[in-house]
């Protein structure tokens, strides 16, 4: 059985060792995930626009 307290200590001890991103890091990431986020909708947007209307065409011309 392991012992409680020696486990807590162990667990300060290695979130001690972690380099915390600075303010500056975690604004300027989280403005490039929201971008890439609208860039890939506005990617997928017209790629489903694009299909969509190529089938509509070929439906039409088939029936």
């Amino acid at each position: 059985m392991a012992n409680p307290l020696r486990f807590i200590q162990q667990v300060r001890s290695e979130v001690g060792k972690v380099v915390w991103p600075t303010r500056r890091e975690v604004v300027l990431t989280t403005i490039m995930v929201f971008t890439m986020a609208a860039l890939t909708s506005v990617f997928f947007f017209f790629v489903d626009l694009a299909i969509r209307s190529g089938l509509t065409y070929g439906l039409t011309l088939a029936g």
